[in-house]
């Protein structure tokens, strides 16, 4: 058996200081209480067992497709910088690999769902100020949420009691098998890298998905990839264009795919934006069926990627943290065998890229 992280409180005396914290702070998320508490917020979760949370198999092949018997929920994926909230209807579960991943591909509910890295779930029944809020909470080996699904006003509230029971585990423990985060492989110096053999395959690119087969085969971070490529592949931009870029395409109503995701959860929108806000440095896409919160700070480099397909050249947008690791990705509304749209192309393109 691995042994957690580290030494943590019972689960009992976890949720007592969670909820004096929460008295404190009301309007403290999850995340960020299991961050103050120092623990994970699968372990915070874990400590409501027998409150208000049941602790589900994590049977995933039959899980997944039961939670269209919920109707219209919303799903929500994040990463440190970014959370992506869309509603609509789990729909087309397709489970793959040996059941080590899977897709949504609902006309509203789009995942990309890397399961091996999935450990734990809850269903969490909470009593709010405006009524019970119920949601299904995923986590990885390191006590991170990689997935969540909530009922909405409009879902199928009846099934939820049964969904639950149908999944509960019988063993309703708070232990956890934490395992430590593995250690992020340093990227070989690009003096170390082929930068012709990169910049030919990456011409020779039929399809955006060979791109991850690309990275592989040359032994380069993403990033590094980004720098080494030449600028009629990669180009840096200011970070601020991110932002510019979005509500350009909410003035000209241009549909926008939006990617954002995790280790082992990639979550996307396809469509327009029209509703954006700023708070802060926070941007929002506020929409009814689509919300985004962009923590901007977090967003330390912006790139814009053209690849080679069958279609012809795709553009996208790409913001990365401090840490290389990727908070958000544009691309325009397009589905296989389409070319990619003028009015994107022509707006991706706008801004100048950044100069040394």
């Amino acid at each position: 058996m691995t042994a957690p992280i580290s030494a943590q409180p019972t689960a009992s005396n976890l949720y007592q200081r969670w909820q004096l914290l929460r008295q404190e702070q009301p309007g403290l998320r999850a995340r960020d209480a299991a961050a103050k508490l120092g623990v994970s917020e699968a372990e915070l979760t874990a400590s409501r067992l027998g409150v208000d949370a049941v602790r589900l198999r994590p049977e995933w092949a039959a899980l997944l497709p039961a939670l269209g018997e919920l109707g219209y929920i919303m799903a929500l994926t994040r990463n440190e910088h970014c959370v992506h909230e869309r509603k609509g209807v789990y729909h087309e579960v397709t489970i793959m690999g040996s059941g080590q991943m899977g897709m949504v591909l609902s006309p509203d509910i789009d995942l990309r769902l890397f399961l091996s890295g999935w450990a734990s779930v809850f269903a969490v029944d909470e009593a709010t100020a405006r009524g019970p809020q119920r949601s299904i909470q995923v986590f990885d080996q390191q006590g991170l949420a990689v997935h969540k699904v909530y009922l909405t006003d409009t879902s199928e509230a009846a099934a939820w009691a049964p969904l639950v029971e149908r999944f509960r585990a019988e063993a309703q423990t708070a232990e956890l098998e934490l395992k430590p985060q593995p250690e992020a492989k340093a990227p070989r110096p690009d003096a170390d890298v082929d930068s012709a053999t990169l910049r030919s395959e990456w011409s020779q690119l039929k399809d955006t998905h060979d791109f991850f087969g690309l990275l592989r085969r040359n032994d380069v971070a993403r990033t590094q990839a980004l720098r080494l490529a030449g600028h009629e592949w990669a180009e840096q931009l200011a970070t601020v264009e991110l932002t510019n870029v979005i509500e350009e395409a909410g003035k000209r109503e241009v549909p926008i795919m939006v990617f954002v995701g995790n280790k082992h959860c990639i979550q996307i929108h396809s469509g327009p934006v029209s509703n954006l806000r700023w708070m802060d440095t926070w941007f929002n896409v506020l929409d009814p069926a689509f919300n985004l919160h962009l923590k901007t700070t977090g967003v330390t480099e912006l790139w814009r990627v053209r690849k080679p397909s069958v279609d012809g050249i795709v553009t996208s947008y790409e913001g990365f943290d401090a840490d290389g690791e990727l908070v958000i990705q544009l691309f325009g509304v397009r589905k296989p065998g389409v070319p990619e749209r003028n009015d994107w192309r022509a707006l991706a393109e706008t801004a100048s890229r950044m100069t040394a």
